[in-house]
């Protein structure tokens, strides 16, 4: 077993060595002849029906902020623009399409903060244990110091979630998790939704105000004038953020995942290591296989037709 931050090592013949203490983003590599691919039955956290749920303060809280933040733009829209409007259709196609579009949202941010990102077991880099994987002569194993389990390849340490994540991207406050290899489609498509109702609530505002300038301001909404300005003011700003933060999210995920390449990889100019695959398979990869509609689905789990954990370069 390696320390990737001590650089003590147990090798497959029981041999003590010592190495150089490296940073974790060069520690965990070996030439390509000694790598082992770790069976995913190895590295396979709990099971997939468990909760999966981060307790921490600040996650929690801006987990609320983005739900307040969404049931806000909904009270607007509804209550403020389509319900009040004399145009029946305008109000029936809009309240289906925003609301369609909420509740996606909502339910990806759900499915984003509740599932298991990839974490590895703790605890599972015994000396019995790695016994047990009887490794030939030159292999070697990663012990994360911080949890103390057995760290496969691509995977690294979140202070916050304190596990080790597979493909761990990002550690996002927001949805109060890790982003990693069994969550990234739910965050992608959170992120993907929020810019879209964003921008719906955005040009529906813009239209508002302008039926509004040309009509009585008592007649286009059920509150007064002043309350009716403040709150189409708020919820303009709200989305014009949102709409820019969230956009630029959704790019740097699908970038990341096209190029299977984590956003900690990219950060710390990690050497590629593992095999190199074409845009659409790491798409399938992400999203499932084959491609179909439950891609933009939160409530469908890509569970067939998935990559194996780990690719070696061999």
């Amino acid at each position: 077993v390696m320390d990737p931050e001590h650089g003590r090592g147990e090798h497959g013949r029981g041999d003590h060595g010592r190495a150089e203490s490296r940073q974790e983003s060069r520690a965990g590599y070996l030439q390509a002849e000694q790598r082992i691919p770790i069976s995913k039955d190895i590295i396979t956290s709990s099971s997939a029906s468990a909760m999966w749920f981060i307790r921490d303060a600040c996650g929690i809280v801006c987990a609320v902020i983005t739900w307040m933040l969404v049931l806000y733009a909904e009270f607007v829209v509804v209550f403020v623009m389509l319900l009040p409007s004399k145009n029946l259709t305008y109000s029936l196609i809009n309240g289906v399409v925003f609301n369609s579009l909420a509740f996606l949202a909502l339910a990806s941010h759900f499915r984003a903060m509740c599932t298991d990102p990839g974490a590895v077991p703790k605890g599972n880099a015994t000396k019995e244990y790695i016994e047990s994987l009887q490794l030939k002569p030159g292999q070697v194993v990663y012990k994360c110091p911080k949890c103390c389990s057995i760290k496969p390849d691509r995977a690294h340490h979140c202070s916050v979630c304190k596990r080790c994540i597979r493909k761990m991207d990002h550690h996002c406050p927001w949805v109060n998790n890790c982003v990693g290899e069994n969550n990234q489609k739910y965050f992608v498509l959170f992120t993907m939704y929020i810019a879209l109702i964003s921008l719906h609530s955005l040009t529906m505002v813009v239209f508002h105000f302008l039926y509004c300038f040309e009509d009585d301001w008592t007649k286009c909404s059920s509150f007064s004038p002043p309350a009716t300005v403040i709150l189409l003011i708020l919820l303009c700003f709200e989305a014009l953020l949102f709409l820019i933060f969230t956009s630029v999210m959704f790019g740097t995920q699908v970038h990341s995942i096209c190029t299977d390449e984590t956003g900690i990889e990219q950060l710390k100019k990690e050497e590629r290591r593992w095999a190199k695959k074409n845009k659409w398979m790491n798409m399938r990869a992400v999203f499932g296989h084959p491609f179909s509609i439950l891609w933009f689905s939160p409530l469908a789990t890509p569970e067939q037709g998935k990559a194996e954990t780990y690719q070696y370069v061999v």
